[in-house]
């Protein structure tokens, strides 16, 4: 007699999540915690915090992810955590704010690169930063540049 086996559970990215680590400039998902988002298994990722990557080969997601958690003033506004997460990743930068990642657990809202931020879904981090008691620290709009060509 064989034992029917439980269904597993597959999670995999959008298929607009840029896949492996982008070289400096390059594109990267932007991301806010899911509905199924666990917490306490990842304490790491704090409140507010700016969460960007890309989806790996095996579905999971890599995050690079900034809190500003030494309150740091530069970094008070969310596009500045998200860029300082940005920053790191594309540099390989050494860093303890990084994970890998359960694709459910995170929502792509948006895309970083070397010139900005363009958020798809700017309903979902304001819902993020409301969760997070940070309003104060939102976007002004859906798309935020540092650099043009």
């Amino acid at each position: 007699m064989s034992q029917e086996k439980a269904p597993t559970e597959v999670s995999t990215y959008s298929k607009d999540t840029p896949v492996g680590r982008p070289d400096t400039d390059g594109r990267a998902g932007v991301f806010v915690p899911s509905p199924s988002f666990d917490a306490g298994a990842n304490a790491a990722i704090r409140m507010g915090a700016g969460i960007v990557g890309f989806g790996n080969p095996d579905g999971t997601l890599t995050v690079y992810f900034e809190a500003n958690r030494f309150d740091e003033t530069s970094l008070h506004k969310w596009e500045n955590k998200a860029r300082k997460a940005y920053d790191r990743m594309v540099m390989g930068a050494p860093t303890v704010s990084k994970a890998k990642i359960n694709a459910s657990m995170l929502e792509q809202i948006g895309i970083i690169d070397g010139m900005g931020i363009h958020l798809k879904q700017p309903e979902r981090l304001e819902q993020w930063l409301a969760l997070s008691n940070a309003q104060d620290t939102a976007p002004a709009g859906p798309v935020t540049l540092w650099k043009t060509k």
